[in-house]
């Protein structure tokens, strides 16, 4: 049975504790939201911290709100199955409803948090396993080892970034407020995320991120989230979708179309929105987004479920069918 490594559990009431105790104690230390990535990752000893800072007492940064002037503001500690029914998220962010309610299975979205989520840990099949199984295949590049099974040429890690909020948050032009101890800065979502999956995030070890804003101008999209996954009722995605458009008259406006689990960071399709503003939503534009959404998508052997060709094929069938569901809506 696979146990936690020992470390000593605090559980401040204030931000500012515990930004002071990430402070102090560097690279020793994690914070824990809901757990649903962080347990699973303590036990397989992906990490072994001297501290674990709980943040769950930290009232300040749960909650979901949104304003008409200032859009919609998510507290990193929001529960992705509250993300999922909130009224205001169903009705002008519906993209970002329908990704959070796919997250896992339903105990998990209880469990898991909005700033987990977009925090997940990146995943290959060399990196996600026990202690004994990762030691037995001479560890990996991202973890204990020096190769990069995955490429073995390959002087970054490629594991892939499997969070299913991030395409949708992206496709909403959203950013992120993250807090320390000398103050908050705020990053455009697409900043966040890097290409080496072993440093996947602009984060450091004192760093938690407080809350996520996405735009009033984005409100009122219609969206569509697709996820391709081994097993419908609970697995990370393979790959994944999230398109928001406006569909006026049959004519698409400010189309956005995120991607997820098919590269080391979540990304929006480079020059969709400029090649489809203006367009009827005919067999053409359909062939076009999808042909562009296939050719950024760049998944490699990561998992042994599904071969990255098929991963490649499924997104370009995603995006062409979003289309068509906003087409169906609008009408």
């Amino acid at each position: 049975m696979l146990t936690l490594p020992s470390f000593r559990l605090h559980r401040p009431a204030r931000l500012e504790d515990a930004l002071r105790i990430l402070r102090e104690e560097g690279d020793r230390a994690r914070p824990l939201a809901g757990g649903t990535d962080l347990v699973v990752n303590l036990r397989n000893r992906l990490f072994t911290p001297a501290h674990v800072v709980a943040l769950g007492r930290i009232h300040e940064l749960d909650g979901i709100a949104h304003d008409a002037r200032s859009g919609l503001r998510i507290g990193a500690l929001a529960r992705v199955a509250d993300l999922a029914a909130h009224p205001a998220v169903r009705r002008l962010y519906p993209v970002l409803a329908e990704a959070a309610n796919s997250v896992a299975g339903p105990t998990l979205r209880q469990m898991g948090t909005a700033g987990g989520n977009l925090c997940v840990e990146t995943r290959c099949h060399w990196y996600n396993q026990s202690f004994y199984w990762r030691r037995a295949c001479g560890f990996c590049l991202k973890k204990d080892g020096t190769v990069c099974h995955v490429a073995p040429g390959s002087e970054i890690c490629l594991a892939a970034y499997s969070g299913d909020l991030a395409p949708a948050l992206l496709a909403l032009d959203a950013e992120i407020a993250i807090r320390s101890v000398d103050g908050e800065r705020r990053v455009p979502l697409e900043l966040f995320y890097r290409d080496d999956g072993a440093r996947a995030f602009d984060l450091a070890p004192d760093e938690i991120i407080a809350e996520i804003r996405v735009p009033a101008s984005r409100a009122g999209l219609e969206g569509v989230y697709r996820k391709l996954r081994s097993r419908a009722s609970i697995d990370f995605p393979l790959a994944g979708v999230a398109v928001a458009a406006r569909v006026e008259g049959g004519t698409l406006r400010d189309v956005s179309i995120g991607l997820t689990a098919v590269g080391p960071r979540p990304f929006t399709v480079p020059g969709a929105r400029e090649a489809l503003e203006g367009r009827d939503l005919d067999d053409d534009a359909l062939k076009d987004a999808a042909r562009l959404a296939r050719r950024s998508a760049l998944p490699l052997r990561t998992t042994g479920a599904l071969p990255p060709a098929y991963r490649k094929h499924r997104v370009g069938l995603f995006v062409r069918d979003a289309l068509r569901t906003l087409a169906s809506r609008s009408s």
